[in-house]
């Protein structure tokens, strides 16, 4: 029962830190301001950085738990199989926001149980050492290449190739630049690292000092 315990509370913990790092990375709009000065998105795409700004973010609303039904960007045009794919993205992104709600919940009911009721803390540092095994795992795949690492994500995930923008039809595919992506994906890996070195240094500071709880 304390296995069992143990391995429920790490990995729904480990789920939190991953959907958590995923949904932050996505709704962090600075990543991408900076990234319309830093790869030149104005000249890629011949907009003004204010109006990438506008176009990006009604995406990003879309994307949201709370966002509207339909996406409609501000000046650019989207052609049928381009709404079907943002349909798909969003439920992928509420999917995300929806698991990291729900494992918080859970994992933060496990955690006081374990602390306060059994005096555990062992699932932090099986939390860190799960956690750590899936950065190292994407991080090698990706430094190996990534644009194949790229495509083969939306084989997985999408079941079609609406992904495949045309500019013509799909400007927006102008102004969100494969680079930009790579770059979230590292943000998101850096997050993932983050949380389980917080789960391993709080494991270690309470094995040091038993009488502190995390």
């Amino acid at each position: 029962m304390k296995t069992f315990r143990r391995i429920i509370t790490s990995v729904t913990l480990m789920l939190f830190i991953i959907s958590f790092s995923v949904t932050f990375t996505l709704n962090f709009r600075p990543l991408y301001y900076f990234d319309i000065g830093y790869l030149n998105i104005e000249g890629l795409s011949g907009l003004e950085a204010e109006e990438i700004r506008k176009n990006y973010d009604a995406l990003i609303d879309y994307n949201a738990i709370t966002g509207p039904d339909t996406l409609t960007f501000p000046t650019l045009d989207m052609s049928e199989s381009g709404r079907i794919h943002f349909e798909e993205v969003k439920r992928i992104f509420i999917t995300l926001e929806y698991m990291m709600l729900i494992t918080a919940l859970i994992s933060g009911f496990l955690i006081i149980i374990s602390i306060k009721k059994y005096k555990d803390c062992f699932f932090l540092k099986l939390t860190a050492i799960l956690t750590i095994v899936i950065p190292v795992i994407l991080g090698l795949l990706i430094s190996l290449n990534w644009s194949k690492a790229f495509v083969v994500f939306h084989h997985i995930f999408f079941n079609n190739d609406y992904w495949i923008f045309s500019p013509e039809t799909d400007p927006v595919i102008n102004i969100l630049p494969d680079t930009f992506f790579l770059h979230c994906a590292a943000m998101i890996l850096i997050l993932v690292i983050i949380g389980s070195l917080i789960c391993g240094m709080l494991y270690a500071l309470q094995k040091k000092n038993p009488g502190m709880r995390p």
